[in-house]
């Protein structure tokens, strides 16, 4: 398994490939995002898209990350992500998302996402810090 960077000029070669990994990571933004604003985040924003594949190019998973500034801090947010198999690829990935991070001078990795992905990263560092609430107006 590889993992992998991909540049803004290529995303539309591997879009339906990963799409299926992003509407499914779309549902569990509770309307916030639809695959296409995933999509136009990617496309048209300074989002990054990553991606674990096999050497015939058949894409196991896909991250998607952006760059978060805190007054004090700068982090490489985990956006969204999708895939199967992820225990093949997750090492390489946070590896290579990692040095990106130092690279760019952030002072971690971040993900808001849904509880069961702290049994994923359970041997990776990782720890949750808090809880988001929604509390909708009607």
């Amino acid at each position: 398994m590889k993992v992998s960077y991909v540049p803004k000029e290529l995303i539309d070669t591997c879009w339906k490939q990963i799409k299926p990994y992003m509407e499914w990571a779309s549902e569990y933004t509770y309307g916030r995002y639809s695959t296409d604003n995933i999509y136009e985040c990617i496309k048209d924003y300074d989002y990054q898209l990553w991606i674990a594949y096999e050497d015939d190019m058949s894409i196991s998973g896909a991250v998607v990350t952006k760059f978060t500034f805190y007054p004090s801090k700068k982090y490489l947010s985990l956006v969204f992500c999708g895939g199967i198999e992820i225990a093949t690829w997750k090492d390489d990935l946070l590896a290579l998302l990692r040095k990106f991070a130092k690279s760019n001078d952030c002072y971690g990795l971040e993900s808001a996402a849904r509880a069961g992905w702290k049994q994923i990263f359970k041997d990776d560092g990782y720890k949750p810090l808090w809880v988001t609430f929604e509390l909708p107006l009607e």
